[in-house]
């Protein structure tokens, strides 16, 4: 089957047939455990989701993961534990790590940027602003950290933000003073760990997505668009960013260049629960389910969904291929 050429004006009439062809008691037939490996930045609204869902559907248990989306790829990968949807922060993490074996497609479902956080109880709260955050972090007795960029997306998204920002400002060697100054104790597994010690004082800021920081109503400094990875508009600039992070084997490295923050979820190929697990991406990519659940929670969702070629869109579950166009 081929991907109608007007996905939007043909959707729903798609979607319709899909569903009379469908037995009517198939929904709640719908049963066992679902499991997802997603990111951490993904766990305010997946927690949501999964309270819809299993209203919906109370024979299935949805059990999920979160953590560094590049430690979630390699949980199945290297430590081939069972799992039916991996949702990563950035989308070359399922290119990169579980293609071809692992999933063999990968949908974009939302987008994101990265935020300076921080609280009343930080050093200079009153101070810092867009215009003057990079000399508040160099100063003596700032603590600010990051998430472990051979983990975490966040991490490596965070480190190339620094190096735009040497660009952008141009303040030559900015990214080296920024670094000398966040020991090594600063980084975390993953970036939402980040939150109880801002919120405890013990840190002073933190990198994190601009949903986490809406979700967790802390305060943040909102960065140039030329910076902050989150206008695909700017990709050619932020491609000047690369950051060396592990591989897909143990031992060896890979070069994630910079990007607009993209999500992308897949199904795992040796899904356990696959009818469940694909209705569930079902909900989750449906403009009136997940994809509302993420837009109320600060972080804007790609509608239609998107999938880079029209090989791969042939591969989709029929059922999602209403919710997804092709589109780079």
């Amino acid at each position: 089957m081929r991907r109608l050429e007007n996905p939007i004006q043909w959707r729903g009439l798609l979607l319709a047939i899909l569903l009379a062809a469908m037995p009517s008691h198939a929904a709640a037939e719908l049963e066992g455990k679902v499991i997802i490996f997603h990111a951490g930045s993904l766990s305010v609204p997946f927690e949501a989701m999964e309270k819809a869902f299993e209203a919906k559907h109370p024979k299935v248990d949805i059990l999920r993961e979160a953590s560094g989306s590049s430690k979630a790829a390699r949980k199945i990968s290297e430590l081939h534990k069972p799992c039916d949807i991996m949702a990563s922060a950035d989308y070359q993490v399922i290119d990169k790590i579980l293609f071809p074996r692992y999933a063999d497609w990968n949908i974009r479902f939302a987008s994101n940027q990265l935020v300076l956080c921080y609280t009343d109880k930080s050093r200079f709260a009153g101070e810092v602003n867009a215009q003057n955050w990079y000399r508040i972090l160099q100063r003596e007795g700032v603590v600010w950290g990051h998430s472990d960029p051979d983990l975490d997306p966040c991490g490596y998204r965070a480190l190339m933000v620094l190096q735009l920002a040497e660009k952008h400002y141009g303040v030559p060697g900015l990214y080296d003073k920024l670094l000398a100054n966040r020991p090594r104790e600063n980084i975390r597994p993953k970036s939402v760990e980040l939150i109880s010690l801002l919120q405890t004082g013990n840190m002073d800021y933190a990198w994190e997505y601009l949903s986490v920081a809406v979700q967790h109503r802390l305060k943040y400094v909102t960065l140039p668009d030329r910076i902050n990875l989150g206008n695909y508009a700017h990709d050619s600039f932020y491609a000047q960013a690369v950051v060396k992070v592990a591989g897909k084997e143990p031992g060896t490295f890979m070069e994630m260049r910079g990007k607009s923050c993209t999500y992308g979820v897949t199904l795992v190929k040796s899904s356990p629960n696959r009818e469940a697990a694909v209705a569930f991406l079902s909900y989750m990519l449906d403009p009136e389910g997940g994809l509302k659940i993420l837009k109320t929670m600060g972080q804007p969702p790609f509608v239609l969904c998107r999938v880079p070629s029209e090989e791969m869109w042939d591969r989709l579950p029929q059922v999602l291929k209403p919710l997804v166009e092709v589109r780079e």
